[in-house]
């Protein structure tokens, strides 16, 4: 994995390319009021932060324990201050911690402040993009062709990225993002998908409801915290879900593949007869690709050319997937508890990564202004998230990728606590955890 990582970052060097009444305008910025005389609730993963140490063994009920403290106007020390969002942001390898959502502000207010261009359909940029992502896959299959053994991962990186693309393109249809011919959408989204051995109409009905309920507990269909009842039911899955979601959480999409999408007691009477069409499709491109492959180049051929390719993708799906909405500091919430506004603006992540991913993966990292609309086309997020900034710049979760981001959700964001957000698996099973502490030991720190 972390070669893979070290590959990753080398490619550039040699593919140098180039509704309510309070809502808010362009010109204004939304500020929060507190009262200065107030009790301030420091939560135990504060303390951690600041560097207070726990007893190990605690138990997880005694980890809750609140401790009061008289809190003074306008001191670092807030929780909430511009200075202690700073220290966080500096801990956790993020350019900046957005501050909290104002309670009366609406997902509608934010979406009213973005310029009705950024929704506009654009056939020519949309073919454009299906354009760049099939001459950067043909470009990687020939890279795979003729280069060297010792050239082959950076071939895979290349062609795995690009085949990203391929999903970027079929996520556009699935939000009807991409023509105002739908039939056109669904043609399209399908074939993108047949690549990538993805279901198309099983995925599109999933991410529906990941962003109807984003970081919302049981109710999103993306990732989300692994819980207690989970963690302690048996040896046997304990570790399993500590490696899953500790070293092998960059692929840890290919589980995610698997258990939500090809079960049709999933999905609701109106979708399946959609979701066995696709399912359909999925099992004839494999009927007759895999063969096909396996004839012309053999086992090993097949190896090269697709399942390489294919796993550098997943690294990509789990990777974008998990910095989008994972940081120890966006909560997943109950359905009672959980605010529209919050979870798409505040519990979402821009993150910047390398040039030449950008334009493989068609912005899809620009991801606030994707969980703001959906149906803003991935041509045009760079320009709404420009806009966003513009109105809510404080209020935005904003990193460039790198190595101490990684390390902080791969080895601290795990088991769903309500107070502290999430608890480190080496904390609640220090014996069993050695993954974690191994990658604690071996991930780099630098930011």
């Amino acid at each position: 994995m972390l070669s893979l990582f070290s590959l990753l970052n080398f490619v550039p060097y040699w593919f140098d390319f180039q509704g309510t009444s309070q809502r808010p305008i362009r010109s204004q910025r939304i500020t929060t009021h507190s009262s200065p005389a107030t009790i301030c609730h420091l939560k135990w993963d504060n303390l951690l932060l600041k560097g207070i140490n726990h007893k190990k063994g605690l138990s997880p009920l005694r980890r809750t324990k609140v401790i009061q403290a008289v809190a003074v106007p306008a001191t670092a020390s807030s929780a909430d201050s511009a200075e202690y969002r700073k220290q966080l942001a500096e801990r956790y390898g993020f350019r900046q911690i957005g501050e909290p959502l104002p309670d009366n502000v609406t997902l509608k207010d934010v979406i009213d402040t973005l310029p009705k261009k950024v929704f506009e359909i654009d056939d020519v940029k949309a073919w454009t993009s299906v354009l760049i992502s099939a001459t950067s896959y043909a470009l990687g299959i020939y890279m795979i062709s003729k280069a060297p053994w010792c050239m082959l991962p950076l071939a895979w990186a290349w062609t795995g990225t690009a085949i990203t693309g391929f999903f970027v393109i079929g996520h556009d249809c699935a939000h009807k993002s991409f023509s105002k011919n739908k039939l056109l959408e669904d043609i399209v989204g399908t074939l993108a998908f047949l690549p990538l051995i993805y279901p198309y109409e099983p995925w599109r009905f999933k991410h529906d409801r990941h962003h109807a309920k984003t970081n919302m507990l049981s109710e999103d269909t993306a990732w989300h915290p692994v819980w207690a009842e989970e963690f302690e039911t048996s040896p046997f899955l304990r570790k399993a879900i500590i490696f899953g979601y500790g070293p092998f959480r960059p692929w840890m999409s290919i589980a995610h593949w698997l258990i939500w999408h090809f079960d049709v007691n999933k999905f609701r009477p109106n979708e399946v007869k959609r979701v066995k069409i696709s399912l359909a499709c999925v099992f004839a491109f494999m009927a007759i690709g895999w063969p096909l492959i396996i004839y012309k180049t053999g086992i090993m051929g097949w190896m090269k050319f697709w399942l390489m390719p294919w796993l550098g993708y997943h690294f990509w799906m789990s990777t974008f997937t998990m910095v989008h909405h994972t940081a120890p500091y966006i909560p997943f919430k109950s359905s009672d508890e959980w605010n529209a506004a919050r979870a798409q603006l505040n519990g979402t992540v821009h993150c910047d990564y390398p040039r030449w991913v950008e334009i493989l993966c068609h912005d899809i990292n620009v991801h606030i202004p994707h969980h703001i609309s959906s149906r803003i086309p991935s041509y045009n997020l760079r320009a709404a998230h420009m806009s966003i900034k513009e109105t809510w710049g404080p209020y935005l979760n904003e990193a460039k990728w790198n190595w101490r981001l990684m390390k902080t959700i791969m080895t601290v964001c795990h088991v769903y606590n309500k107070e502290q957000n999430y608890i480190a698996f080496d904390e609640l099973a220090p014996e069993e955890s050695s993954p974690i502490i191994f990658l604690k030991r071996v991930m780099p720190d630098y930011a």
